[in-house]
């Protein structure tokens, strides 16, 4: 390279040959970093494209999931996950590898590769999350030398997330005994109520792990490693013991909980199976939660939202007869015959009738199914526009406007049935709708009713998690307890409290000996104010 000119020739015909190498080496330098920003772009599209594929699939097996009953689609969907995630990770080196080898130009330009890749949404951080401020003053020299002249013009402001690692402590109570030698007595404050007697977990210590194991879907043997790893020896066992004593302690909340649900005049059910341990036999068994939901906000009902969990150790249709025994009024739900209930009236689910008309389309892009979909569109679109009214005016404009789309789309379906064969998949999703019309159609002539049944189906998402983690239950007790703490964790995330602070004050509130007069106070929608009203007694804190 002409770097030193003492080394330059001083012939003419030397030099100018020198610099047409010189340029010929820097074109052919160039022309191979284009030709490695070409192919690392090209990777990364195929990588896009791989990751989009992936995203797809996954996306059409999780709709599937809530349809169908088939533990063969959950292992595909674990695996899809695991090879999106893969995929994903892999990108991101990729893209960090081609940005650390991009070069400077000798224009004093960056030469960069397109990213392929389609950028996230970036959300603001959340403004309850405490901050930590940083400024990062600059070297700050000028021509004049005086400080004083110094004026800051504005200032940018980049906000990183970052984690804390939990900490766990100890508390000390500590009790010195007095004695009075005159009157010969002894005095000592009593000994704190914990939560297990002669135990060491406090109540967030309890309800932190509760909330892991059954909400996060972390074991408990490997909660047990983590605490190994942080200096902290608590064995599985240990911790089994505290999630015992924690439903113990709930049991009378989810009872009340449960003649809460049972009360009302509307409830959406589902269920999901779980893995469940089977003692003698060396497999699993094959077990049921069930999910029973009440949730008026839709139209400005005056109840407050709660769910309510069971377990049975299978799919009988005695299962839910015992579950709504006493219960009269709609029941939104699947097709299960089981729920088919004196006193009881069904209302099916709009989204299971999509679902059918989608996977064809999905599969096949039949013209049929297309229309379908957007017939069924047409009525989501009436129902987001009335979502949170008052259930009169809900009436009114389903009877006005959803009622005469229906009565068409019916009309649709029955000659659309009529000229294919009900073997096929798309014959068999015209029989679904119409043989299931009636209460398919129920929702349009009730303003409490909802189109579709996706509250309760949400609510056995957090099991769907934890299902993939723990992979089955230990016993049929173990279910029962899962239940009651499912219960408690989706009623509070349902009244919009953080389920963990929740549990950690219920549980702490029962062990210092909470009045069973008094348990209302501490359902979900009344622990707020319950917190309000204790702390306008007890006044601000002292200075």
């Amino acid at each position: 390279m002409l770097t030193d000119s003492q080394d330059l020739p001083s012939d003419v015909a030397a030099l100018r040959a020198l610099i047409l190498a010189e340029r010929a080496e820097r074109r052919a330098e160039q022309a191979a970093s284009a030709e490695a920003i070409a192919a690392r772009t090209a990777d990364l599209l195929a990588k896009q494209i791989e990751i989009e594929h992936l995203r797809a699939m996954l996306a059409k097996l999780r709709r599937q999931r809530y349809g169908r009953s088939s533990e063969k689609l959950d292992a595909e969907i674990d695996q899809l996950e695991l090879t999106l995630e893969d995929a994903e990770v892999g990108q991101a080196q990729a893209e960090a590898k081609n940005a650390e080898q991009t070069q400077p130009t000798g224009q004093g330009e960056q030469q960069t590769s397109r990213r392929p890749r389609r950028p996230a949404v970036r959300k603001p951080l959340p403004d309850h999350l405490p901050r930590e401020i940083v400024v990062l003053e600059p070297k700050f020299t000028c021509r004049c030398n005086d400080p004083s002249c110094r004026t800051k013009i504005r200032e940018e402001v980049t906000e990183v997330l970052e984690k804390i690692p939990s900490q766990l402590k100890v508390i000390r109570y500590i009790r010195p005994i007095y004695a009075c030698r005159a009157c010969e007595m002894v005095t000592q404050a009593p000994a704190p109520d914990l939560p297990i007697l002669k135990g060491r977990p406090g109540p967030n210590l309890i309800s932190y792990i509760a909330i892991a194991k059954y909400y996060d879907g972390l074991p408990l043997y490997r909660q047990s490693k983590i605490f190994e790893r942080d200096g902290v020896e608590i064995e599985r066992m240990v911790l089994a013991d505290w999630m015992g004593h924690l439903a113990w302690w709930i049991a009378p909340l989810v009872e009340m909980i449960g003649a809460y649900v049972m009360s009302a005049l509307v409830i959406h059910a589902d269920d999901t199976p779980i893995k469940v341990l089977a003692p003698g036999k060396g497999r699993t068994a094959t077990g049921r939660f069930w999910i029973y939901v009440v949730d008026e906000r839709p139209w400005v009902g005056e109840r407050a939202p709660a769910a309510f969990y069971r377990y049975s150790p299978d799919r009988k249709g005695e299962r839910p007869a015992e579950h709504l025994a006493g219960f009269s009024g709609f029941l939104q739900a699947d097709a299960y015959a089981g729920y088919a209930l004196p006193g009881i009236t069904h209302v099916q689910c709009m989204a299971h009738a999509r679902r059918y008309f989608f996977d064809v389309f999905d599969a096949t892009k039949s013209p049929v199914a297309e229309e379908a979909l957007r017939r069924i569109g047409a009525l989501y679109a009436i129902e987001a526009e009335i979502n949170g009214k008052p259930a009169d005016i809900r009436l009114a404009e389903r009877q006005a406007r959803a009622v005469p789309q229906l009565t068409q789309f019916k009309d649709w379906l029955e000659g659309e049935r009529r000229r294919l064969s009900l073997k096929s998949p798309l014959g068999k999703a015209l029989q679904y709708s119409l043989g299931r019309w009636e209460a398919l159609a129920r929702y349009a002539s009730d303003g409490r009713l909802a189109i579709d049944n996706n509250v309760a189906e949400r609510g056995l998402r957090t099991i769907a998690v934890t299902r993939k983690n723990f992979l089955f239950l230990g016993s049929d007790e173990g279910g029962l307890r899962a239940a009651h703490i499912y219960t408690m964790v989706e009623s509070a995330r349902l009244n919009g409290l953080n389920p963990q602070a929740y549990l950690a004050d219920v549980i702490d509130r029962m062990a210092k000996g909470w009045p069973r007069s008094r348990l209302a106070e501490l359902l979900p929608w009344n622990w707020s104010a319950t917190k309000v009203i204790e702390a306008a007694a007890t006044g601000p804190p002292a200075a």
